[in-house]
């Protein structure tokens, strides 16, 4: 006889998966925000010229790259839990190792270490969350496990106001400790059933498709549209990260506000993120996904429009439809793929929006150089996030169709 869960036991056990996913995405996302609010006192200590810090900065993503991919995969072959334990240790002990770096060098190479653990996180925290509750990838799910992200970035700005510029390290040793105790509560807590192995086949007719087809074979378009979406709304999600308080100065604000606008982007990015996913599992699916594609370019029109403190509003607008963008090519990439090698999608996924936020303040800076000002470099954001949010729409419509006919 088959034993059926209770219904409030599973609610409870998808609970406290998605809890552990979200504690896991909040650290993740302020080790990723650590270099940058720490980047001041790091200049200073060392008399850092901008080429050194560039190259701290770079190394992360590069790292973060190569971590997704090849976390992504490990994570289908030895399971979800061993792997997003290890990551978390991984960028937690770098991260402590961090503060004791003692020149831009070994802060470099440090950083990119760093960098192998934090793209390891991210495939495997949405895989697991999107594996909660046993059955379809839901969009709310995901986007609990993907809002911790920015939550944890607007933490780091927060602990950046209150900690002097000259105590950096302090940061740092935030971004470690945080990690290894989270990835010890998953480790005690996180049941070992998500993305867990099955025992290996003997013979290649059992072992089924391999990963490469899965990702290829009849998913050709499906897998380049939503690599192409990934990438352009990464590039457009972290110009905004590192070039929006400077835009905002030019917009009118002042300092002050401009980093409190920042805070606001993130926490608006959150709440975007939270809301676009709930909405992707009710009979609003559709409207979410022409909100969706309609949302992000036309805030930065908008905001290019716009001066003074009204501005300065409009990120937390633009925040909340940045981070809608990624949740919903997020969800449409947990449930693009088998479970057998979800981890493998998501993390080239990651990976190719790793080379997004590392184009996307090098565009800033190129348009910026060129003698646009901060009007200019908005309105020419606009054909790529209207590009990146047709590729959300034709991943997502056809899934949205099929859920409404299931349920009715």
């Amino acid at each position: 006889m088959t034993v059926t869960t209770p219904a409030p036991h599973a609610a409870r056990a998808a609970g406290l998966i998605l809890s552990l996913c979200f504690a896991a995405a909040l650290c993740e996302g302020f080790d990723i925000q650590a270099a940058g609010v720490s980047a001041p006192g790091i200049a200073r200590e060392f008399h850092a010229a901008p080429g050194a810090l560039g190259w701290f900065f770079s190394s992360a993503n590069l790292g973060l790259l190569i971590g997704a991919v090849i976390g992504g995969r490990l994570s289908d072959r030895l399971g979800r839990k061993p792997v997003l334990v290890a990551s978390l240790g991984l960028f937690g002990l770098f991260s402590l190792a961090t503060a004791l770096a003692s020149d831009m060098q070994s802060l470099t190479i440090i950083r990119l270490l760093t960098g192998l653990g934090l793209g390891g996180c991210m495939p495997n925290l949405i895989a697991v969350a999107a594996g909660a509750r046993g059955e379809a990838p839901r969009g709310g799910d995901i986007a609990i496990s993907y809002l911790g992200m920015p939550l944890g970035g607007a933490v780091a700005s927060l602990v950046a106001v209150l900690v002097p510029s000259e105590h950096w390290r302090q940061v740092f040793m935030i971004g470690g400790v945080t990690p290894l105790a989270t990835g010890a509560a998953i480790f005690a807590l996180l049941p070992a059933s998500p993305g867990r192995p099955q025992p290996s086949p003997k013979t290649a007719a059992e072992a089924g498709p391999s990963a490469l087809s899965e990702l290829f074979g009849g998913r050709l378009v499906q897998t380049v549209t939503l690599w192409v979406g990934v990438f352009l709304g990464v590039l457009t999600l972290h110009l905004m990260l590192n070039w929006l308080p400077l835009l905002l100065q030019a917009q009118g604000l002042s300092k002050s506000q401009a980093a409190l606008s920042q805070i606001g982007f993130n926490v608006g990015g959150a709440a975007g993120a939270l809301l676009i996913g709930k909405l992707m599992d009710t009979d609003s699916r559709k409207p979410a996904i022409v909100l969706n594609l309609i949302a992000l370019p036309a805030v930065l029109l908008l905001l290019a429009a716009i001066h003074g403190p009204t501005a300065g509003g409009l990120a937390i607008v633009l925040g909340g439809s940045a981070l809608a963008l990624q949740v919903v090519l997020f969800a449409v990439a947990g449930s693009l793929y088998a479970e057998r090698v979800r981890g493998t999608g998501l993390g080239v996924a990651v990976g190719v929006g790793r080379f997004g936020s590392i184009v996307g303040p090098a565009l800033g800076a190129v348009l910026l150089a060129s003698g646009g000002n901060s009007g200019q470099v908005l309105v020419g954001l606009f054909p790529i996030a209207l590009a990146a949010g047709l590729c959300a729409t034709v991943l997502a419509w056809p899934r949205a169709q099929t859920a409404e006919l299931a349920t009715h």
